[in-house]
C-alpha cells in the first residue's frame, strides 16, 4: 500500500502510519561520527558499532588511488564488513579537491569510486561537500553541471548519485541560494538527494517535509542528529531541539532508501558515547517510525 495522509472524519492519520508494517530500514551510521576511534582501531571500532545494533554504514575516506578505506584494501574491508554482519549503502568521497581541477581528473577519481562502490556492494556514491573558497552562485551552477556529468557516469555503472547538504546551501546571495539551484539545475534522474535534517532545520526557511513534497522522488537518504537547545551545535539524539517524534511520525517516507545517524562533533563525553547513547535514544523512541 501506497503511503498518503489519509483524512477520516476531519482527523489526518500521519505518513507513518503504514510504515511499521510495510517497510523496515536498518539502522544506519554515518562513519564520519567515530572517525577518531576508526583511526585508532578499525576493526575494534567496527565490532563496537554492529553490538549497538547498527546494521548498516556510510563510509568516507576513500584512497582512490591506493583502493583502501582506513587503510585496508577494499577487498580486504570488505571482508570485516562481512565478520561483522555489517553492510555499506553509501559512501562520500572527496569530490570537491577536484571542483577545479579537470574534468578528466574528475572522471578518473569518480571511475576508481565506482570501483571501489562496487566492490562494497554499495547503491550509491554521494557528493558530500564543497570547499568555503567556491561558495558562489557562479560555482553552484557549475557544480549542477559536474553532478549531472557525475550522475550519467555512475547510472551507467549501475549505481546511485546522490547531493548531501550542508547549512551553507542556504545562504542566500542576492535572492538566490545553491540548494535552489541545485534543484533546478540537475536532472532529478540522475542525481538524487542525501537530506541532512538537522542542517535543514538549522538553516533552511522550509522543513523537512516540505522539501519532500517540493522534490518527489528525489530525497532517497537521511541523515538524522541532533541539535542543542542552546548553542545549535550537534548533539546526542534526544538530548537537543528537534522533536524527531513529531517529525518521523508526520513525514512522508516513500522515497526513502537510507537513513544514517550521525554526529560530527560536540560530543557530551566522546564519539563512542555519543553513539552508544543516540542509538539507545532512536530504538526507544524513533526507530518504530522507520
Amino acid at each position: 500500500m501506497k503511503k498518503s495522509a489519509l483524512f477520516t472524519a476531519g482527523t489526518m492519520i500521519p505518513f507513518n502510519s503504514f510504515s511499521m508494517t510495510d517497510k523496515k530500514y536498518k539502522m544506519g551510521l554515518q562513519l564520519f561520527t567515530i572517525r577518531d576511534a576508526m583511526e585508532r582501531d578499525v576493526i575494534g571500532s567496527l565490532k563496537t558499532v554492529a553490538s549497538l545494533g547498527y546494521e548498516d554504514l556510510e563510509i568516507y575516506g576513500y584512497d582512490g588511488d591506493a583502493g583502501t578505506y582506513y587503510g585496508y584494501k577494499t577487498s580486504d574491508f570488505k571482508k570485516i564488513l562481512d565478520d561483522h554482519q555489517l553492510t555499506v549503502s553509501s559512501g562520500h568521497y572527496n569530490f570537491s579537491d577536484y571542483f577545479k581541477k579537470p574534468w578528466s581528473e574528475l572522471q578518473r577519481y569518480l571511475e576508481q569510486c565506482i570501483e571501489g562502490a562496487h566492490a562494497l556492494d554499495t547503491d550509491y556514491i554521494t557528493w558530500p561537500w564543497l570547499a568555503p573558497e567556491y561558495r558562489n552562485l557562479e560555482n553552484f551552477k557549475l557544480l549542477s553541471e559536474k553532478l549531472n556529468l557525475m550522475g550519467e557516469q555512475v547510472k551507467a555503472a549501475g549505481l546511485g548519485f546522490a547531493y548531501h547538504n550542508h547549512d551553507f546551501e542556504f545562504t542566500e546571495h542576492n535572492g538566490q541560494n545553491g540548494y535552489g539551484i541545485i534543484l533546478e539545475e540537475t536532472d532529478p534522474t540522475l542525481v538524487k538527494l542525501q537530506m541532512d535534517l538537522y542542517w535543514v532545520m538549522h538553516s533552511s526557511k522550509l522543513s523537512p517535509a516540505e522539501w519532500i513534497a517540493k522534490q518527489p522522488g528525489r530525497y532517497v537518504m537521511w541523515h538524522i542528529k541532533d541539535m542543542d537547545k542552546v548553542t545549535r551545535d550537534y548533539t546526542e539524539l534526544g538530548n537537543g531541539s528537534i522533536d524527531y517524534i513529531e517529525m518521523l511520525s508526520n513525514i512522508n517516507t516513500d522515497d526513502l532508501q537510507y537513513y544514517y545517524l550521525e554526529q560530527g562533533g560536540n560530543f557530551a563525553k566522546n564519539s563512542i558515547q555519543s553513539i552508544t547513547d543516540s542509538a539507545a535514544y532512536f530504538e526507544q523512541n524513533l526507530k518504530k517510525y522507520l
